[in-house]
């Protein structure tokens, strides 16, 4: 009977403290931005090349969305008058790359040099695991379409 007891008062206590947890952390969200000048160029390369949806755009925002609607990333105008100065300088196509997991990379590859898209990483197996190839889009972004495996 005390097994029990003191079985049950760890069971709660756990309960207790994952409660706690999961209430005092807030709930977070993110997507990268990119400021750009070429709005019009980059979503007909998301929705047209990856498939990507749009979630909002105007004359000065663009924010897309995967397939499935898993993550998101927006595009941004320089220096447009509704923004702080500190999102107003343009990317200048260094510095940055994405990763997008996919689950059937060989096709995808296929799919993406059939449409003509430049190829800048061939199709290719990696020592641990992963199988992937790399475009880039029209802001000079590196995008690396990987599927992940275990290593060999």
């Amino acid at each position: 009977m005390k097994r029990l007891s003191v079985l049950l008062a760890l069971i709660f206590m756990t309960t207790i403290t994952q409660a706690q947890t999961t209430t005092t952390q807030p709930k977070m969200k993110m997507n990268a931005g990119i400021v750009t000048t070429k709005l019009a160029e980059t979503k007909a390369f998301y929705t047209n090349i990856l498939h990507f949806g749009v979630s909002f755009e105007n004359e000065f925002y663009l924010l897309l969305h995967t397939p499935h609607k898993e993550a998101e990333i927006s595009f941004l105008l320089p220096d447009h008058p509704s923004q702080q100065p500190l999102f107003h300088k343009r990317f200048r196509g260094e510095g940055m790359y994405l990763t997008i997991e996919v689950e059937k990379v060989d096709e995808l590859y296929a799919a993406i040099k059939k449409k003509g898209v430049a190829i800048k990483i061939e199709l290719r197996d990696e020592p641990w695991g992963d199988r992937h190839f790399a475009i880039e889009d029209p802001n000079g972004i590196g995008i690396d379409i990987v599927q992940y495996a275990p290593a060999k």
